[in-house]
């Protein structure tokens, strides 16, 4: 069973089913791909007896849901009990996919066993649902993504600098251009989640999903040859640029948290996933081929 119907949610629905497997997928909107193995039920994953209701006979749960991003230290802690909750009373194994908010501004390469030193309260949100979830006795294993590109992303690239650069517009980006960052591909995630879940050394502890590490710049580069787009043209945003936007729409206040050290890359290092559960990074214009 997955809860959840984003790009990540949707794709390892797929990769299941086309290996025979019957998926629920469960969301507010009862959203998903279409396939035969594929059953889509709207409910609401805080109401814990009916996710237990739903989750019953399933060997695993999912769960790639997250509140909307303003709000998850209010309602993060909601979720992540509710599906904790129904791990417990079903005693299914739970596979769960967060992000590396929790580590802070550290610097890399990251591996899994870093410990999650996060102040800010999305990054301590994401911890916490880890760290009980780890001392609550379930079988539980964490795949811990890095900023999302492909189709169907959602992220600070998908968002700011894909449409605008196929389009030869300006992208004005949070983000320092020309600094290496990891980014992790939909189908990349998808297939850790569904590699992690099928091999008992992976429970107890958390995994890094295969990335590729370049700027921005290059990523966008990259990006604008493959689609025939002219050169990218790309402008840092400042402090002062967020705090202004901040007063129209409460998602760029929620940036500040997240922004990685000046000068400083944000890489993570995923070779014991390449090495036990056998998942390598997509080329990187693979993935964007997709996204064209």
């Amino acid at each position: 069973m997955i809860v959840g119907r984003g790009a990540a949610a949707s794709k390892t629905a797929l990769l299941l089913a086309e290996d025979g497997e019957r998926v629920r997928m469960i969301s507010r909107t009862g959203g998903g791909p279409d396939h035969p193995l594929i059953d889509k039920v709207a409910a609401d994953a805080t109401d814990t007896d009916r996710l237990t209701e739903l989750t019953e006979g399933a060997d695993t749960l999912f769960t790639t849901a997250a509140p909307p991003y303003h709000r998850w230290p209010e309602q993060f802690p909601i979720l992540s009990a509710s599906l904790l909750s129904a791990v417990r009373r079903t005693e299914a194994a739970y596979v769960m996919l967060g992000n590396l908010y929790a580590y802070g501004p550290v610097s890399g390469p990251i591996t899994p066993d870093f410990p999650l030193a996060a102040t800010g309260p999305k990054g301590r949100s994401r911890a916490r649902a880890w760290e009980e979830a780890a001392a609550s006795g379930v079988k539980v294993t964490e795949v811990r993504a890095a900023q999302f590109y492909g189709a169907g992303a959602v992220s600070v690239f998908s968002l700011m600098v894909q449409r605008q650069v196929m389009e030869g517009r300006l992208a004005l980006v949070p983000q320092e251009l020309d600094v290496p960052h990891s980014y992790s591909g939909i189908g990349d995630t998808a297939r850790t989640l569904v590699a992690a879940s099928r091999n008992e050394q992976a429970y107890g502890r958390a995994w890094h999903v295969p990335t590729s590490t370049l700027s921005v710049r290059e990523l966008a580069g990259r990006l604008a040859d493959l689609a025939g787009a002219p050169k990218p043209r790309m402008e840092e945003m400042a402090e002062r640029d967020l705090t202004l936007l901040a007063f129209t729409e409460p998602f760029w206040a929620e940036m500040h948290e997240v922004l990685t050290k000046p000068g400083h890359p944000f890489v993570i290092d995923y070779s014991e996933t390449e090495k036990i559960l056998g998942v390598s990074a997509t080329p990187v214009n693979d993935v964007l081929r997709e996204v064209i």
